[in-house]
């Protein structure tokens, strides 16, 4: 199975920690993080409509979209992957987080050419907030797959210069941990059964909103 892979926006900061979430999401319930996703829909789809001219839609001026945040932006068209850029460290106020990456997303992925007005109603638009990547201990691959939670842990896998993640949504195109792995691998420029001791793995979570399907 081919899996499209994921530009990263420039990394200028890494942030370490023991999983917890992200500082925009902490201390928030339930209702508050559905509101706060909604308002980030509306910020990224707004920051792509305003290269065409498009009226913004109002958002909320939440205090957590002024903390630093992590996201990607995810676009489909149609139920086809159309552009995906993100960060992985939370280096600057949420709302410029979204925006510059879905700006990047929809015009700046090497994958896509950029997106043009007529697409706008089409597209459907995903925004993931990462939490704190932690680290992961191992031995081995296997004890390193051993550990993977599929469905819920994205993961960064670095070798010297070598750098690559999966999103936990890519779990739905490739469910079992060696295969998600030697994807991951060959996303970075490695071989598929690539393993050293140079290795390093970091895994982390993301709360994700989504518009209807376009």
């Amino acid at each position: 199975m081919k899996v499209m892979p994921t530009p990263l926006s420039p990394d200028p900061s890494h942030v370490s920690g023991q999983g917890e979430v992200g500082e925009p999401l902490r201390g928030i319930g339930i209702e508050q993080r559905a509101h706060l996703g909604a308002n980030l829909l509306i910020l990224a789809r707004n920051a792509i409509g305003e290269r065409f001219g498009v009226a913004s839609w109002p958002i909320a001026d939440l205090p957590e979209l002024h903390t630093p945040g992590a996201t990607f932006v995810t676009l489909m068209k149609r139920g086809s992957l159309r552009g995906c850029i993100g960060t992985l460290s939370a280096y600057r106020p949420l709302i410029d987080d979204v925006r510059a990456n879905a700006c990047a997303a929809a015009f700046s992925d090497p994958r896509f050419a950029p997106v043009d007005a007529a697409e706008l109603p089409v597209i459907a638009v995903e925004v993931s907030l990462l939490t704190v990547p932690t680290p992961l201990s191992f031995t081995s691959e296997a004890d390193a797959l051993a550990q993977l939670q599929p469905n819920i842990d994205g993961v960064i896998l670095r070798v010297r210069h070598y750098r690559a993640t999966f999103l936990p949504q890519v779990w739905e195109q490739l469910p079992d941990a060696p295969s998600f792995m030697a994807h991951l691998k060959q996303k970075a420029g490695l071989p598929a059964d690539y393993w050293s001791p140079d290795v390093v793995l970091e895994r982390y979570q993301v709360e994700k909103w989504k518009e209807t399907s376009a």
